[in-house]
């Protein structure tokens, strides 16, 4: 891709790499700026998904966009400090920028453009991902020019701050620029987007064609949130069912089927194979997420996964959707955080129903870069 030296989930294991994921780990682990927690702005943005379900209490609705549009605001939040308006043209075109790249990275145009160069000018379909992108790094490069005329240096609003901050050390051998700032607040912006608001709807999809299940949650966030008025993020420690589920969603989804591309640091062998250094390895992440010897039952939503004979939470090693190594998830913290929050305080308010004239659930995913579930129909009701 021609943004491969700036991107910072693709691009190369060197310095330029090493010095940006060492910083944007650090943020995201230890993101406490501005005047709210990341539990509250979670929250904040799970009101207006309450207010969308409550609007539509009885009525059947698609949850793709509303689901899209709380992950994205979350994470507009937590990068720009700034929360937006669901049908706003910032938010729109990230949404949209995602999806066109998504799709289009594991498709046969991405095959086509990387195996000859010859037809990367040519008006292709390929061109709508690089024209997305293009239209999110002008949106978020006049973001930035008005961070540097409000900011106050040594005290971070979001992500643009903390990186103008870390700017302005002027290290001479940094590779910190305000380029390669636009491109890591637009990976970040995609991958909290995506990966959060497609484990939700596979969670959601499954929770309402499996309403024991569904039912036995809500009962464990009665019982532990009596008498509060929200979850913390604290409280899944008492919620293993709650757990269990959330953990089912991200093992059943597997959001990011090939992860993130690694390579070799050294000739290998591997199973009887010699892997020659610098060889880009590709993980195929259902070999350990369905691998049938790990788990109790690798093919049903089956919570039971998750838990011990004791009832208790457990993470088994196979678990792993944020991938593993030096390129694990960046946001794993704050993802994890926001699929707690966001299902307990829904389970607790809403009984989700798979519409009686809904056929049978399909639970083929669509896969791209990102797998997603097929569009689905929802209802809700207030619970009692």
């Amino acid at each position: 891709m021609t943004c491969r030296d700036k991107d910072l989930f693709f691009s190369d294991y060197g310095p330029s790499w090493k010095e940006h994921h060492r910083f944007s780990l650090m943020t995201m682990r230890n993101f406490g700026l501005g005047k709210k927690s990341k539990e509250e702005r979670i929250h904040d943005e799970t009101q207006y998904i309450i207010k969308t379900l409550d609007n539509n209490i009885g009525k059947t609705l698609t949850p793709q966009v509303m689901f899209h549009n709380a992950a994205s605001n979350i994470m507009c939040q937590v990068v720009f400090d700034t929360r937006y308006e669901y049908d706003d043209e910032f938010i729109a075109t990230i949404i949209q920028t995602a999806t066109d790249l998504t799709k289009a990275a594991n498709g046969p145009w991405a095959m086509l453009y990387s195996s000859f160069p010859w037809i990367r000018k040519l008006p292709l379909p390929f061109n709508r991902a690089f024209n997305a992108m293009k239209h999110s790094s002008d949106l978020v490069l006049r973001l930035l020019n008005e961070h540097k005329k409000t900011r106050v240096p040594g005290e971070p609003r979001d992500f643009l701050d903390c990186y103008l901050d870390e700017m302005d050390k002027k290290a001479e051998d940094s590779t910190f620029s305000e380029d390669k700032l636009i491109f890591t607040a637009i990976d970040l912006m995609i991958a909290g987007t995506d990966t959060t608001s497609n484990t939700l709807l596979t969670a959601f999809l499954y929770l309402m064609n499996h309403p024991h299940i569904q039912e036995r949650c809500q009962q464990e966030i009665d019982r532990v949130l009596e008498g509060k008025d929200q979850a913390c993020f604290d409280d899944r420690h008492q919620m293993p069912d709650v757990q269990a589920v959330i953990h089912k969603s991200q093992r059943i989804s597997n959001t990011v089927p090939l992860s993130v591309f690694h390579c070799t640091t050294k000739d290998t062998e591997l199973a009887g194979y010699s892997i020659p250094k610098g060889t880009r390895i590709i993980q195929n992440m259902i070999s350990v997420l369905k691998e049938e010897g790990q788990w109790k039952y690798p093919h049903e939503f089956n919570p039971e996964n998750f838990l011990n004979d004791q009832g208790e939470f457990v993470k088994p090693d196979a678990f792993m959707p944020f991938s593993a190594g030096p390129r694990l998830c960046l946001g794993e913290g704050l993802a994890r955080m926001k699929l707690f929050l966001i299902m307990a305080t829904l389970l607790r308010k809403f009984k989700f129903i798979w519409p009686e004239d809904a056929g049978e659930p399909d639970y083929t995913p669509v896969f791209g870069l990102t797998t997603t579930p097929k569009p689905y129909p929802m209802k809700v009701q207030h619970r009692l």
